[in-house]
């Protein structure tokens, strides 16, 4: 019952990719809940029932983890041996850094009522196209193995989901959520 020697990928049965099946990840990841799922080991010795909580938390983690792009683009270079939690000059252009401060001073410009709703729609979308070229920017960069330049567009793939979870925060007070 040992699957957390296995990598993510391998444990979804999927090719390490940033791009992926989506269903199929849900797929396995249900088959998986289902083999491994506690309830099933209530009768088992107690190290079969702490291996089976042990490999849910792994499956729950890797299933996390591979759903969300950003996540699933740093385990990307990390299983490639990357280093994403050092961030140096060279991940960061002053391009980018200028954009970011020119995208969240639109966002902190608009009122802060209601009527901001349309330019934060519009915001929004810019945002997002920017993290679709980003993401596929990101997914060349890994199949060309330029490691580099992947951990450049996965650095700006996290200010950019950030700066989408800060618009999407703005419009859920101007809405009153």
């Amino acid at each position: 019952m040992q699957i957390v020697d296995q990598n993510y990928f391998q444990l979804f049965n999927l090719p390490e990719s940033y791009n992926l099946d989506s269903r199929k990840l849900v797929a396995e990841y249900h088959k998986l809940q289902l083999e491994f799922h506690p309830d099933k080991y209530s009768n088992s010795p107690e190290s079969e029932k702490m291996s089976a909580l042990s490999s849910a938390s792994y499956i729950n983690d890797a299933y996390e983890t591979l759903k969300s792009p950003l996540k699933r683009a740093g385990y990307v270079l990390t299983l490639r041996g990357k280093d994403i939690a050092s961030v140096g000059q060279e991940d960061l252009s002053m391009e980018l850094l200028m954009e970011q401060m020119q995208l969240r001073e639109s966002l902190d410009d608009l009122p802060k009522d209601d009527s901001a709703l349309p330019k934060l729609e519009a915001l929004k979308d810019n945002v997002q196209v920017k993290i679709s070229e980003k993401q596929s920017n990101f997914h060349e960069d890994v199949v060309k193995d330029d490691l580099s330049s992947a951990k450049r567009a996965f650095h700006e793939l996290q200010f950019l989901f950030k700066l989408l979870s800060e618009i999407e925060e703005s419009e859920e007070i101007r809405l009153g959520y």
